[in-house]
């Protein structure tokens, strides 16, 4: 392995933007309105699968063969790249019945990957949460309601205010 590749494998995979990804298109109040949208988040999700299975791979071959979390995220190992495999129909809902099947499987990887690596990421500042370390429960909404985001945050970050995307300019 080189030293490059090393190094880009110490990092932790990116579970915030894989989760606020999926917040595209679940719950199915939220509909992506046009084609062109519905591949660019077809092509994300599928992405961001491909990342993460070897990740889940590699955690779970350092476990014991009876060991519960491990059978149970190698079993949605193999349901996620069977929905990785399919192809959506012709008809445009079957496009966004397609995108939430990829969706729901991408959450179902990030659960996994949590539980199998020990790692969690807090949603304020999007660094890694040490073992031991306080921390706070965190759900963000979402305009559509219910909760959009869940997870924990550093009690440190807990005074933080975070705004999300480019910020307006003042109006005249």
């Amino acid at each position: 392995m080189t030293e490059t590749r090393a190094a880009t494998r110490a990092l932790p995979v990116d579970i915030t933007t894989m989760r606020a990804t999926v917040t595209q298109v679940l719950p199915p109040d939220v509909t992506p309105v046009d084609l062109t949208t519905l591949e660019t988040l077809t092509g994300l999700l599928c992405g961001h699968m491909q990342l993460l299975i070897p990740e889940i791979e590699q955690a779970a071959a350092g476990l014991p063969t009876d060991d519960v979390p491990r059978y149970c995220a190698l079993v949605s190992l193999g349901e996620a790249r069977r929905k990785l495999a399919a192809r959506p129909g012709l008809r445009p809902y079957d496009a966004v019945a397609h995108v939430r099947r990829l969706g729901r499987s991408l959450l179902a990887l990030c659960d996994h990957y949590e539980t199998l690596t020990g790692v969690r990421m807090c949603l304020a500042c999007d660094q890694p949460i040490s073992r031991g370390e306080t921390t706070h429960p965190f759900d963000q909404g979402s305009p559509a309601g219910g909760a959009a985001v869940s997870g924990r945050i550093h009690e440190r970050c807990s005074n933080t205010v975070r705004i999300h995307g480019p910020a307006e300019p003042p109006r005249r």
